[in-house]
């Protein structure tokens, strides 16, 4: 095991960065990277000041070489968690040679990264996951769900009685940029699950590189939303497909006028009949605003983001509570960051944690304990699954203090 320094320029460096790079595409089944990749995915470590880490084979073994046999890195962002924006600890571009399988190369690679993160103070860590099965062990849980649409804007597409009172303006990526990131930064700051953008989403948002084809990414568009007062308040990041189809790779407002001025533009535009979108608000209100609900069509509900809580009374005490009351939990952790008994007195909107002797009430594991954390889904549901243990009045308790009305978003992928 080893960790890459980012900023040594040594011809040995350079091929062992290449290397990693060449690694993390094997194990995504890409194509091998070109030069322009390997570059910018430097430059973006190096601004994130990430920590890579990897296994290499030993010199003089045989398939000994600069390609390592398991990668990991993390960098640090924020978490919006409802009631503070928390440090997070993400972790992204793990792999593990498909030949050295089953070895313990990724349980070393994230214990010591998590222990790492617990050191550093960072109280919750995160990733989004291609395979939903990996992960529990290490006490993630999926804590938002990606929500996908489509909307049949063939004639006859229209809405009920909205008007937009604001408009909406076709830009050039790249100049739309600085109010793209504008309207993000403001979401971010008010919406419980979202997770702050690493730096390759200038190059992904503006065209600069297409991260899937390499080289410039020519078939974006973008568009914005001025709200009456003429501010920007909402954009839409979409191409154009085959046989008339658009698919939004980002949207965001920050009103549900917004909302709806951006869905009309895109429902009206010429020659497109369907448009879809893999990362939809949960409460988007296009559905119940059209004159037939039935253009809205749901394609997939599927884990998004995973959360390990770390720091448990840190972690609890910067959500919302949704009700009055105490109860005891015991959290069942096998790395330990997580583990203990913990008073949680809610009231007000907040909680108080506290480590305790008392007896538990309510037991879980940390994976359960992640997916529980933004309220992305209901505590009963979860007990009735057997993935939460107590008596009916304790979990009835937790529920009425930890179960929130609104959903988690995030629109993070990393």
């Amino acid at each position: 095991m080893a960790i890459l320094d980012l900023f040594d320029d040594s011809e040995e460096a350079t091929a062992r960065r290449r290397g990693w790079v060449g690694a993390v595409q094997r194990g995504f089944r890409a194509d091998r990277p070109e030069d322009e990749l390997v570059d910018r995915w430097v430059t973006h470590y190096r601004a994130e000041r990430a920590t890579v880490r990897g296994a290499w084979l030993p010199a003089g073994e045989f398939g000994a070489g600069p390609m390592p046999v398991a990668t990991y890195a993390s960098f640090d962002k924020t978490l919006n968690a409802g009631r503070e924006v928390l440090p997070l600890r993400m972790v992204t571009d793990v792999t593990t040679s498909a030949s050295h399988r089953r070895r313990g190369l990724l349980r070393q690679l994230i214990e010591a990264d998590l222990a790492d993160a617990v050191t550093s103070g960072v109280p919750v860590a995160a990733l989004t996951a291609s395979e939903a099965t990996i992960y529990g062990r290490w006490g993630f849980g999926p804590a938002t769900f990606r929500h996908g649409v489509e909307v049949d804007t063939s004639a006859g597409f229209g809405f009920r009685s909205f008007t937009d009172p604001g408009r909406v303006e076709l830009v050039e990526p790249v100049d739309a940029w600085p109010h793209v990131r504008a309207v993000f930064d403001a979401f971010h700051a008010r919406q419980r699950g979202s997770v702050e953008w690493p730096a390759p989403y200038e190059d992904i948002h503006t065209g600069a590189y297409d991260f899937d084809g390499g080289g410039a990414n020519r078939k974006i568009r973008a568009a914005v939303h001025l709200g009456a007062a003429g501010a920007v308040d909402g954009f839409v990041i979409f191409k154009h497909g085959e046989k008339n189809t658009v698919a939004v790779t980002e949207m965001i407002a920050l009103s549900p006028e917004a909302q709806l001025g951006l869905w009309s533009f895109l429902g009206n535009m010429d020659r497109v009949t369907t448009v879809t979108h893999k990362l939809s608000h949960p409460r988007d209100p296009l559905q119940w605003a059209l004159t037939d609900l039935n253009r809205v069509r749901s394609t997939e509900i599927e884990e998004f983001l995973w959360l390990r809580v770390l720091d448990v009374p840190r972690a609890l005490a910067a959500r919302p509570w949704s009700g009055n009351g105490t109860v005891v939990l015991e959290v069942d952790d096998a790395q330990g960051h997580a583990a203990g008994r913990f008073e949680v007195t809610a009231s007000a909107g907040g909680a108080e944690v506290v480590r305790t002797e008392r007896a538990p009430e309510v037991r879980l594991t940390a994976e359960t304990l992640g997916a529980l954390y933004l309220g992305g889904v209901p505590v009963a549901q979860l007990h009735r699954a057997g993935r939460l243990d107590g008596e009916e009045d304790a979990v009835r308790r937790f529920a009425e203090m930890a179960d929130l009305a609104e959903p988690p978003y995030c629109l993070t992928g990393f």
